[in-house]
This record gives structure tokens, C-alpha cells and sequence, in this order.
């Protein structure tokens, strides 16, 4: 097999900020134009949300009502839930928007000679190059700064920072500044938002080779020059922000001797860190290598193509580790150029956020889980303080929307009811065990989390049923509702998963203490899943509650995935249930993380046609932008990062599964894909895997990092024990599949 390309390229500027190239370190994003007439870049933070009133919101104070509620709710009253309020209007959190464009006016190209721009993903540079004209920008995961070289022979240009992009407030208050230093040009722009003390400034220090620079309010024009070197940082902040002393750090990362290239210096200490992380998993699906040499925006076409799914899954690995940093991925990642973005921007939990890192510890990115579990840790006291005042309890409890600041839980209304929603402590936690279990270290911050999430249970679970089972009492499915009852409601199939699993893991985690022994049989009392009279998995276990099937959410099978509640090996009955429940499914209004939720699940349940299916609504329905990055809805139809960062999670599971005691090969592979290479995967019980794989066989390489015995599974056949050694190669050959 040759190898896949690991970039992509277009033989034309974007003329759509949704088109243009992406680069990030987890703190700071761009989004490249390559436009050599008007070189622009727009600048973006993790840190940059507009205050709107959710920074002073607090959780409801409903705990006192509780007690009626669960008694109206277990007596029949289907509609009690819609009352449990405090009678506050929707309040969505503080939308993230974009800091400013850094733009280069006034150059020009060579007219008539070739263009072409291109991200490679082993770097993070975004490249435009026409004739003698060569522009170059990456954002640096070692000196967190923003780099941009632009080298002409007489390079002329204006260089501004301008805040004005679509969707901008007209009150903002903002202040340009451009001085002249012994650093270099220092361009300044202060952003404060109306009625606040809040503010962020963006600053870029110009360095230039050759000719002659002088300011020219509100930026700094460059005449002459042979190069130019931009380094730009944008700060949040209140009060005033000392932007010489800005400028002096950002002079600091260049290097000292005149004879060292400051570009390739800030690069190498860059690449340094990002090439590896990048470099550590990779699919070849043997593609065809002219399809494999087309410019994005030709291989989106081709739908059918292995290349194209090559390309997306590198493109999906690069866009996840670029927006994983001090936050994991928004909606939108790291990117935007639009203040008005859609659902504020926010990471939301019940769904999106775990969809787009599902792929963290398999395609081994340590870094996005860190980045995962600093939101999780730094929101502890606000989940805290969400749990006391809804439900009167200890312990936690998650919010469905947060903007990265505030953890409470104020995002709510009546046909939304997110503020029931129970479960989203263990689905946030789940991916922090994932991690634990591959590297074999537990976290103990994990484990205090879990103990907390336990502690929440506690006292949560206090109402029975007729048969003596503990009820999950309200209970809320996000973001659905039976159809014949209100959106609150009984017994929940995930909210019975995710205490199962949150008890049972957090025991786990603090063995031989009394507490584990307690949530051990807490867990042991919640009631089985039911099985409805289409015989799929009830969304709902309470009898007498219909299911609503076309409905974008998958939230009643979070026992098959990410969970390993129900799986076809060890509780066969409940999986073809589940099975079932899939394929009753609807698509309700085609969202991305609807389909690759859909096919995350069928792999897990082995049945690679209906995996198949779903990439196919995703890539023959006009998803991708030519970035590579993704919208929401068929049509590019709103910038969103769902389908891009969570299409590898599904090639991977497609391909190879595991958990603690269990390996799993090949077990839903479309026909597609009849042949091919994935490398670098690791699995939950310690070892790296490589699979190679064609219609008449594969192989698989495993590098164990601990001894251990495990299970292995194929699709063609019964479990066998499966014996690793540290540090001792594992080669498996297995027949057609």
C-alpha cells in the first residue's frame, strides 16, 4: 500500500470563512484564507465568550418541590414535570464568537501565475503560494502564538486587525492601537463588551526584513520588505492589559543570533510537539493514488471513494487535536467567523461533546481527554451546587450546555427539560475511565469524581416500585420524549445505564471501602431494561411509556455505546432488542451526530451494512466543507464540527473494538472498505494495535504494554483466551472475515 495523504489542498482561495483552512493548538484557532490579493486570517479563543447574562445564572432552586413531583410522576401524572420550574425564560450561555481578522491588504501577486493552497496535517501550516508570493501561518502548540510569514520580492502590504465580522455588535467599544518598537511593529486591538468589565485584546507583533515600516492608524504599511513575520496572541481579560510588555514576550520566543531562521525556529519547537501526537494513528484503505492527489473540494464528490474517507479520517484526527487544549472541541471546535454562532458555540454534553472526542483513547490522543478532563475538574463546584439545588442532594450533577466557564445548570424550558437530566455526570466521566484503562494508570481525580457522581445517587435513589426496584424518578432522555407522555418522565434507558455504570465504576475505583459496598448494591436494585412490544429496547423501562422513534438522539442505547452494558457477547438478548430499537431509528432532521451516533452503535452491534448506511447519509449528503470541517445539517448547513472529529471514532470501531477483558476485530466492516491498514489503535487493556486486513484475511499486530489475558473475538468465530506479555509482540492471523 502506498501512503495516504496527509493534508489536503485547493487550487483557489476560500471565498466562505467556512471554507478556509484551519490550524490550532487547543487555545488559539485560525482559519486561513490564502487569498493573495487579501491575505486573511481570522483569529479565535477558547476563551472568547460573549457575556450575556448566563455568567451571573445560577441552577433553579426546585429541591423542595421534588418529593411532589416524584409522587405525581409515579401516580400517572405524565405531564407533572412541566410545572417543576422556577418560571424563568430560556437562557442560553455565553455564545463563543470570533476575536478579530488579521488582514494583509495591498500585495500583488504575480497575475497569471499558478495558485495553490494546502493544511498539512503532520504541521499545522496553512499555505498559500502564487508566482513569488508565499504566505504561511500555523499556531504554535509550544509558544502558544500565532505565526504567519508572508515573503515577496518587494512585498508592499497593510497590515489591520479588524474585530468587524459578520454578526459583530455595533456597541462593543473598541480601541486600535500601532506603535513602532525596538521589537518590531506592535499592532494592538481592545475589545470590551457593553455593560461589563470584560474585555479581551488581540496583539501582533510585525517583524520585517528589508524596506521601510510606518504606522498607518488603524494598522502598519510595509514597503518594500522581503518578508514579514507576524506573531499574534489574543488575552481575555478585565481591567487593562500591558501590551509592551506583550510585545516583549512575543519578541522573546524569536532567537537571538541573526544568523537562525526565527520562522523555522518557531516551527521546529512546534512540530516538535504536534508531528508525533499527530503521527501516532493512521488508516490506509489502499486508495486509488489519483483520487488520493485531488483537492478536497473534487474528492467530497466522490462519496464512494476509500480516499476520501482516508483523507477525512486524517483530517478528523489533525481538526480534534488542533481544537484540544485547555477545553476540548466546541460545536464548532476551535473556529468561527461568525459572531451569531448557532447553539452559542457551547459544548454541549448530552450528546455533541462525546461524539466528537469518542475517538480520544483508541487514536491515541491523550491530549484531547486532557483537555475533556480539564472542563469536567473545572466545573466540579458548580455541578456541586446543581445537585444541591434541584434535587437536594450531595454529589454531582452536569449540565447539558456550558459555555467552558460557568458548570451550572440554567439552560432549560419546558419542551427542554435539560435541568431532569441526571445522567450527564457519568457520560462526561465515561471518557476518563476510557483513559484509564488504556494507559493503566488511574487518575484520582477520576476517582474523586466518581465517588461523587455515586454520592449523587445516594441520595437521589430513594423511591421503589411495586417489585421493589429502585425508580429513577424524574427521568429524562435527552432530547426526546415518549409518545404518549411529557418530556419528563420514568425510568429512562439512560438514566438506568449511567447509574448502573456510575455506581459500579466508582466501587470499582475505591475497592474495600464501605462506600463501594453501598453502591454496589444500589446498582444491583435499579430495574432491568425492557423490551417493548416492537421487541426493540424500551427508551423508556416504565410500563405504559411509548417510544417516539424518529428522533436525531440515541440517548436509550448508551448501554451498547459507549457503555459495554449490552453487547452481543454477553447479553445477547438485550443486544438484538437493541438491535431492534436501531432499526425502528428515525433520521428526524438528518443532523451529522444523529447518522455517526447510529453508526457508532451498529458497529458495536457487528452489523457493518447499517454502519455503511450511515457514513453514506453523511458523505453523499453534502456535509463537508472544503476545510474538511463539517456542518450540522445536510448542505453545509451550519458550521459544526460533529461529523468531521467524530467520523475516525467510527472507522475505528468498525474495524477494531475493546474493552478491559476484550478485544474485538473486524466486527462491522462495510464492503466498502474490502481492504486495508489501521495502525496505532490502542486498546483498553493496555497494547497497541496494527490490523491489516483483505476480503481473504488479516493480520493483527499487538504490542502490549502489560501482561495480561483477554478475550478475543472475531466475526468469524467463538471467543479465545488471548494471552499478551509486556513488551513481547502478539501477531494474530485470522481467516476471511
Amino acid at each position: 500500500m502506498s501512503r495516504p495523504v496527509h493534508g489536503t489542498w485547493e487550487p483557489a482561495p476560500a471565498a466562505r470563512w467556512e471554507d478556509a483552512f484551519l490550524s490550532g493548538n487547543g487555545r488559539h484557532g485560525i482559519m486561513a484564507f490564502g487569498d493573495p490579493n487579501v491575505d486573511r486570517v481570522i483569529v479565535n479563543h477558547h476563551t472568547l465568550v460573549r457575556p450575556n447574562g448566563g455568567e451571573h445564572a445560577r441552577p433553579p432552586a426546585l429541591a423542595a418541590e421534588l418529593p411532589l413531583l416524584q409522587d405525581r410522576l409515579l401516580t400517572g401524572d405524565v405531564a407533572a414535570a412541566e410545572s417543576f420550574t422556577d418560571g424563568r425564560e430560556l437562557q442560553w450561555v455565553q455564545p463563543f464568537h470570533p476575536a478579530f481578522r488579521i488582514r494583509l491588504g495591498g500585495a500583488a501577486p504575480e497575475a497569471g501565475a499558478d495558485y495553490r493552497r494546502e493544511v498539512d496535517f503532520t504541521t499545522g501550516v496553512c499555505t498559500a503560494v502564487q508566482g513569488a508570493w508565499h504566505s504561511e501561518v500555523f499556531v504554535s502548540r509550544a509558544d502558544d502564538v500565532i505565526v504567519h510569514r508572508v515573503t515577496e520580492p518587494g512585498l508592499t502590504t497593510v497590515v489591520t486587525l479588524d474585530h468587524r465580522l459578520p454578526g459583530a455588535p455595533r456597541d462593543l467599544a473598541v480601541g486600535h492601537s500601532t506603535v513602532l518598537t525596538p521589537e518590531g511593529a506592535l499592532l494592538a486591538l481592545r475589545v470590551r463588551y457593553p455593560g461589563s468589565d470584560r474585555a479581551y485584546t488581540g496583539v501582533t507583533l510585525a517583524v520585517v526584513t528589508g524596506g521601510r515600516t510606518h504606522t498607518s492608524v488603524p494598522g502598519v504599511r510595509v514597503e518594500n520588505a522581503g518578508a514579514l513575520l507576524l506573531l499574534t496572541r489574543v488575552r481575555r481579560h478585565t481591567g487593562d492589559l500591558d501590551v509592551l510588555a506583550e510585545a516583549r514576550a512575543l519578541r522573546a520566543l524569536l532567537p537571538e543570533g541573526a544568523d537562525e531562521d526565527p520562522y523555522a525556529s518557531l516551527l521546529a519547537r512546534h512540530t516538535a510537539l504536534h508531528r508525533p501526537a499527530y503521527l501516532r494513528a493512521g488508516l490506509d484503505l489502499a486508495a486509488d493514488d489519483t483520487e488520493r492527489a485531488l483537492p478536497g473540494s473534487e474528492l467530497v464528490r466522490r462519496r464512494k471513494s476509500p480516499a476520501l474517507l482516508e483523507r477525512l479520517f486524517a483530517a478528523g484526527r489533525y481538526h480534534l487535536l488542533s481544537a484540544s487544549g485547555m477545553l476540548p472541541p466546541r460545536l464548532t471546535g476551535l473556529w468561527t467567523g461568525d459572531w451569531n454562532t448557532a447553539w452559542s458555540g457551547a459544548f454541549t454534553t448530552d450528546a455533541n461533546l462525546n461524539l466528537q472526542t469518542a475517538s480520544a483513547a483508541s487514536a491515541a490522543l491523550p491530549e484531547v481527554t486532557e483537555a475533556h478532563a480539564t472542563l469536567v475538574h473545572g466545573q466540579m463546584d458548580h455541578w456541586r451546587d446543581n445537585a444541591r439545588a434541584i434535587f437536594g442532594a450531595r454529589g454531582v450533577v452536569a449540565p447539558a450546555h456550558t459555555d467552558g466557564e460557568s458548570g451550572h445548570l440554567y439552560h432549560f424550558s419546558r419542551e427542554y427539560p435539560l435541568h431532569l437530566w441526571t445522567a450527564g455526570a457519568d457520560w462526561l466521566l465515561k471518557p476518563l475511565v476510557d483513559h484509564d484503562e488504556t494507559w493503566g494508570e488511574r487518575d484520582p481525580r477520576t476517582a474523586a469524581a466518581l465517588a461523587e457522581a455515586a454520592l449523587f445517587y445516594e441520595d437521589f435513589l430513594t423511591r421503589t416500585d411495586d417489585d421493589g426496584h429502585l425508580v429513577v424518578v424524574p427521568s429524562y432522555s435527552p432530547e426526546n420524549r415518549p409518545a404518549n407522555a411529557s418530556w419528563g418522565a420514568v425510568n429512562a434507558a439512560m438514566d438506568l445505564s449511567a447509574a448502573r455504570h456510575a455506581l459500579r465504576t466508582a466501587a470499582r475505583y475505591h475497592p474495600g471501602t464501605p462506600a463501594a459496598d453501598r453502591w454496589r448494591t444500589l446498582a444491583d436494585r435499579l430495574p432491568p431494561h425492557r423490551i417493548n412490544a416492537d421487541g426493540a429496547l424500551a427508551e423508556w423501562a416504565r410500563p405504559g411509556l411509548e417510544d417516539t422513534y424518529d428522533h436525531r438522539h440515541l440517548s436509550h442505547l448508551y448501554g451498547v455505546w459507549p457503555l459495554d452494558e449490552i453487547n452481543p457477547y454477553d447479553t445477547p438478548g438485550l443486544a438484538a432488542a437493541a438491535h431492534r430499537a436501531l432499526e425502528l431509528r428515525g433520521a428526524e432532521n438528518d443532523s451529522a451526530h444523529g447518522h455517526l451516533h447510529h453508526a457508532l452503535i451498529a458497529a458495536r452491534l457487528g452489523d457493518g451494512e447499517r454502519v455503511a448506511h450511515a457514513l453514506d447519509q453523511v458523505l453523499g449528503g453534502d456535509f463537508f466543507h472544503v476545510s474538511l470541517m463539517s456542518a450540522h445539517y445536510p448542505r453545509r448547513d451550519v458550521y459544526n464540527a460533529d461529523a468531521a472529529h467524530t467520523l475516525p471514532a467510527v472507522l475505528i470501531e468498525m474495524l477494531v473494538q475493546s474493552t478491559p477483558d476484550r478485544l474485538v476485530l473486524l466486527p462491522a466492516v462495510p464492503e466498502t472498505c474490502p481492504e486495508g491498514r489501521l495502525r496505532g489503535v490502542r486498546t483498553r487493556f493496555g497494547a497497541e494495535v496494527d490490523l491489516t486486513w483483505t476480503s481473504s484475511g488479516a493480520t493483527a499486530v499487538l504490542r502490549p504494554s502489560r501482561t495480561v489475558r483477554t478475550e478475543l473475538r472475531t466475526s468469524a468465530g467463538d471467543a479465545q483466551p488471548l494471552d499478551l506479555v509486556a513488551g513481547e509482540d502478539h501477531v494474530l492471523k485470522l481467516g476471511a472475515w
